[in-house]
């Protein structure tokens, strides 16, 4: 769903470029008229021309508020820790990854790794907090993708 509502704005935000571009190109042309043109058949053509970008725009209004409800759910930070777990295997290649949204809710996906074994847990984060307790590696995962800047409790 976090995918969907990311292609969603993007294509919202390519949408409107493509707008703003012919909006850009319209001035342009209007800037552009000699004197010995017909300037009330190029005005006409201006007011069609914006009055079609005019029923984009408008189609578009929904389709951007849908986007909007959704963003404060979207993954918008992450934070990795990368850690030694076990003593049989060097060279930090455990990981904890945090990934939250603007609210701090989120999960944290922690990897294990040992040479004989990879273990993979996951934990629910809400409000920056683990809904479980969370490991040292998880917090700093949560506190890295937070950038530092955690609320106090």
């Amino acid at each position: 769903m976090i995918e969907l509502t990311l292609v969603v704005a993007i294509v919202a935000l390519l949408i409107a470029l493509v707008l703003a571009i012919q909006v850009y190109s319209l001035r342009k042309r209007l800037s552009a008229v000699p004197a010995d043109e017909d300037v009330f058949a190029i005005l006409k053509g201006v007011d069609n021309e914006l009055g079609r970008l005019d029923a984009v725009t408008a189609s578009l209004e929904p389709r951007l508020a849908a986007v909007e409800h959704l963003l404060p759910h979207a993954i918008v930070s992450t934070g990795v820790v990368n850690y030694d777990a076990f003593g049989d295997i060097a060279g930090n290649m455990s990981r904890s990854v945090a990934l939250l949204s603007v609210d701090g809710d989120g999960i944290v996906i922690s990897i294990l790794v040992g040479r004989l074994d990879v273990r993979v847990f996951t934990k629910e984060v809400r409000g920056f907090a683990g809904v479980e307790e969370l490991s040292p590696e998880e917090k700093a995962a949560v506190t890295r993708a937070s950038g530092g800047n955690l609320p106090r409790s």
